[in-house]
């Protein structure tokens, strides 16, 4: 890379890729001098608190649930890319590419990527009103969904299926 400074590009804004950014930028400035940070995220917003997730339904904001807003990723000198998630990552090149077409070269690459939610291979699961329980937007489907349903069915009974059966109630 032309930069003197080493860049480190963190696939993922969740928990993990947040907390990844606050240890990398903790400390003085002068700490981080030659850091460049970039944190790419596939949902709109900056890391939110997923384990608390259900409270959305008890009252509690999306907003409430930000683990940081994007002015702490700027004030730390992280660039922050949101619902623009990584297509493409060329390792020979060290580059990854986004789905907007926009490109980062990296001395480093974390991939801190989370989990995808298991949906049994079910007849009828790619149905509109068939959801799954894992981001803010999620919750935002099924909140206005449930607003004008009678009826409900949740698949799983695990945390998350036993809070998404308790949020319908």
């Amino acid at each position: 890379m032309a930069s003197e400074k080493r860049r480190i590009v963190v696939v993922g804004n969740g928990m993990v890729g947040h907390r990844l950014c606050q240890t990398l930028t903790d400390g003085p400035p002068s700490a981080r001098a030659g850091l460049e940070i970039v944190a790419i995220g596939e949902e709109p917003r900056p890391a939110y608190d997923r384990v608390h997730l259900s409270e959305y339904f008890s009252g509690r904001s999306a907003d409430d649930l930000l683990l940081a807003d994007a002015g702490w990723y700027a004030a730390r000198g992280i660039e922050l890319v949101l619902a623009d998630p990584v297509a493409a990552i060329d390792r020979e090149a060290c580059r990854v590419t986004t789905r907007s077409g926009r490109g980062f070269e990296y001395d480093a690459l974390v991939l801190a990527t989370g989990s995808s939610p298991f949906v049994p291979p079910l007849p009828g699961i790619e149905a509109p009103r068939v959801l799954v329980y894992r981001t803010i937007e999620d919750l935002e489907r099924i909140d206005a969904l449930a607003s004008r349903s009678r009826t409900a069915a949740v698949i799983g009974g695990g945390l998350l299926g036993l809070e998404a059966a308790k949020a319908l109630l």
